[in-house]
């Protein structure tokens, strides 16, 4: 029963989407527009840089609001703040109260990352924003971060269970950003550029739509 209401209070709080709430503020369904998903980086696409500053943020505290509830609540099991927080990622990409279309959960993932330790979570936010930028892709970031956060817990805890759960949730990571690792071959996938140049981006995401 505990670990029941440990997965239940990161999945509640996963369905708290403010990316969803502020486009409905606006007058519009966020996953109707831009890449489709209600998560930080289509909210800076479709509403605007400070808006998507601020769901990315409440995404991350989501997260850590959920493991560090379920870690006080239930000390007694081991990995409550990983379950949570998984929860609370899989709330964020398939939420009931939106009928299971949410975002893609990379703020979610970096709370989880947050909540279990601190210093993980800035090693890891350095090496993939250097990626990131590198490549020019943000779908490359919770794809590989999910990765090596695993193997990262893996290795630090020893802890099968906690490992088999995040290793669950890297596959879902996985398989929905495969969408957008088809656009960057067919060349329609956003870059990170887009924040400086928004225009060139979108002309050339329609030059390569069209084609």
């Amino acid at each position: 029963m505990q670990i029941i209401l440990c997965a239940l209070i990161g999945y509640f709080f996963g369905n708290i989407n403010p990316a969803f709430i502020l486009s409905k503020l606006k007058g519009f369904d966020i996953r109707q527009r831009g890449s489709g998903n209600a998560g930080a980086s289509n909210t800076v696409i479709t509403i605007g840089k400070k808006a998507g500053l601020f769901v990315a943020l409440f995404d991350i505290a989501k997260a850590v609001a959920a493991s560090l509830i379920a870690y006080y609540l239930f000390p007694q099991i081991k990995f409550a703040k990983i379950l949570s927080g998984a929860c609370c990622i899989m709330g964020h990409i398939f939420p009931v109260l939106m009928k299971f279309h949410g975002g893609k959960g990379l703020a979610s993932l970096g709370g989880t990352i947050l909540a279990f330790n601190p210093v993980l979570f800035v090693i890891l936010l350095l090496f993939e924003i250097i990626l990131g930028f590198s490549l020019d892709y943000v779908c490359v970031v919770p794809v590989t971060g999910s990765l090596i956060f695993t193997l990262a817990y893996a290795i630090m805890t020893g802890d099968p269970v906690g490992t088999s759960i995040l290793s669950v949730v890297s596959l879902v990571i996985l398989f929905k950003h495969v969408e957008n690792f088809k656009r960057i071959q067919n060349g329609t996938e956003a870059h990170i550029s887009f924040l400086w140049k928004k225009d060139q981006e979108i002309a050339r995401i329609r030059k390569n739509t069209n084609d």
